[in-house]
C-alpha cells in the first residue's frame, strides 16, 4: 500500500571546498534539513552542482541520510536527488535508495516531491514498506 506523508522542512546549505577548483561553474555544498509533519526527522548530506553557460540552466545531484520518524515509525533511509533546470524549466527526481532503510523503515521505498512557495519549503513523500505488503498477503 502506498502512503503519503507531507509537511514542511527547513534547509541550510553551506559551501564546501570544491574537489575540482579549476572547473568553472562546479560547486559542492553540505545539506542540513529539519523535516516537520508526517516525517519528523533530520537529514545531513552533500550536493554537487553545475551551472550552465545560459542563464537558468543548471543541474545538481545529492545524497542525504534521513533519521527520525515517518508516520510514527522510527528509523532512517537515504534520499538520492537528481535535478536539472533547462533554461528555467525544472525537473527534479528524489527517490529512496533501495535497501537503505533501517529500524522500522527497513524495506522502505518511495519518492519525494519538493514544493517551494512564498519562500517556504514543503514536501510530499509517497512511500511504501515491503513488510506491509507481505503482512497483507499472509492475511
Amino acid at each position: 500500500m502506498t502512503r503519503r506523508a507531507s509537511g514542511t522542512f527547513d534547509v541550510k546549505l553551506n559551501p564546501l571546498p570544491a574537489y575540482n577548483s579549476e572547473a568553472a561553474g562546479l560547486s559542492r555544498m553540505s545539506i542540513d534539513k529539519q523535516f516537520h509533519g508526517g516525517l519528523e526527522a533530520t537529514s545531513k548530506g552533500e550536493m554537487l552542482s553545475a551551472m550552465g553557460t545560459i542563464s537558468g540552466s543548471a543541474g545538481y545531484v545529492a545524497i542525504e541520510r534521513v533519521t527520525g520518524t515517518l508516520d510514527g515509525r522510527r528509523g532512517g533511509f537515504v534520499l538520492q536527488h537528481n535535478a536539472t533546470m533547462d533554461r528555467g524549466t525544472p525537473s527534479l527526481n528524489i527517490i529512496v535508495v533501495p535497501d537503505s532503510g533501517t529500524g522500522d523503515l527497513a524495506r522502505l521505498s518511495g519518492s519525494m516531491k519538493i514544493i517551494i512557495a512564498d519562500g517556504r519549503h514543503s514536501y510530499e513523500f509517497d512511500y511504501s514498506l515491503a513488510q506491509e505488503q507481505n503482512d497483507g498477503a499472509a492475511a
